[in-house]
């Protein structure tokens, strides 16, 4: 018997996250660059946004470059219910934003300060939450795999 997602995962192999925020622009476009970044192939990674903005935050793409992570070329994407249903975990960003709920999928709301409007300053903090969320989730659906003895 599989839990949540796992039918999906044992398909592909690895499991899916899809991080979704209104805009696409910001705390969504951070959390898939973090994940990307710090779990590699091990994660398949999406992001969407329910009203996608026209780019990502300046601040967002200034703030991720002091650590070392370029989202400049990210673009914001729409939400569809196949990201959705393609995904093993869904994790909004205390947006108010939903997704569509399909039986078997993990559902996180993580409770974020938007990042709209704010300088690399402000953001800064929030890119650093992201961090540590993104590295609790990694631990949880994708731990490294123990060295073997030599």
């Amino acid at each position: 018997m599989t839990g949540p997602g796992e039918g999906d995962r044992a398909v592909r192999g690895k499991p899916s996250v899809l991080f979704v925020c209104v805009h696409n622009a910001g705390r969504s476009q951070m959390a898939a660059a973090w994940l990307t970044h710090l779990a590699g192939d091990r994660v398949e990674v999406r992001s969407a946004g329910s009203s996608p903005g026209e780019r990502v935050n300046p601040a967002a793409v200034a703030a991720m470059a002091e650590v070392g992570v370029d989202i400049s070329a990210e673009v914001p994407k729409i939400l569809t219910v196949d990201a959705v249903r393609e995904s093993d975990v869904c994790v909004t960003m205390g947006c108010g934003d939903t997704c569509p709920v399909f039986p078997g999928k993990r559902y996180l709301d993580w409770k974020l300060d938007d990042p709209a409007g704010q300088g690399v300053e402000a953001v800064r903090p929030i890119r650093d939450e992201i961090r540590r969320l993104v590295e609790d989730l990694i631990a949880q659906i994708a731990p490294s795999e123990p060295t073997p003895p030599a």
